[in-house]
C-alpha cells in the first residue's frame, strides 16, 4: 500500500486547509487510518484517526480545530484544518494501522 498526501501550502494564521490522502491497493475499508505530523529535528507526532466505523480520536492541540473524514469509495482520507497558528506548521503525513507512511505535504503558518 502507498499513501500520497496533497492539500498544503502557505496559509495567514487564522486560515483553513483541507489535506487529502489517498491510499493504493485494497482493503482501504478495512483499516484505521490517521494523520500525523513532523518539523525537522523532532519526532512524528500523533494528529488525529478515524477507524473503520467512522470513530474519531485527536491530539489535544487540534481539537475543536481540525476535523477528520474519509470516503471509502474514494480511498481517501481527509484532514480539514480550520483556525490554523503558526505552531502547526509541520510536514503532514497519513498512514494506516501498521501501515508504512506517505511522503507528506508541506503545510506553513505564517503571516
Amino acid at each position: 500500500v502507498e499513501f500520497v498526501e496533497s492539500g498544503g501550502g502557505l496559509v495567514q494564521p487564522g486560515g483553513s486547509l483541507n489535506l487529502s490522502c489517498t491510499a493504493s491497493g485494497n482493503a482501504f475499508n478495512s483499516h484505521a487510518h490517521l494523520w500525523a505530523r513532523q518539523v525537522p529535528g523532532k519526532s512524528r507526532e500523533f494528529v488525529a484517526m478515524i477507524s473503520t466505523g467512522d470513530r474519531t480520536t485527536y491530539a489535544d492541540f487540534v481539537k475543536g480545530r481540525f476535523t477528520i473524514s474519509r470516503v471509502n469509495s474514494q480511498n481517501t482520507v481527509y484532514l480539514q484544518m480550520n483556525d490554523l497558528r503558526p505552531d502547526d506548521t509541520a510536514v503532514y503525513s497519513c498512514s494506516r494501522s501498521g501501515g508504512p507512511w506517505g511522503q507528506g505535504t508541506q503545510v506553513t503558518v505564517s503571516a
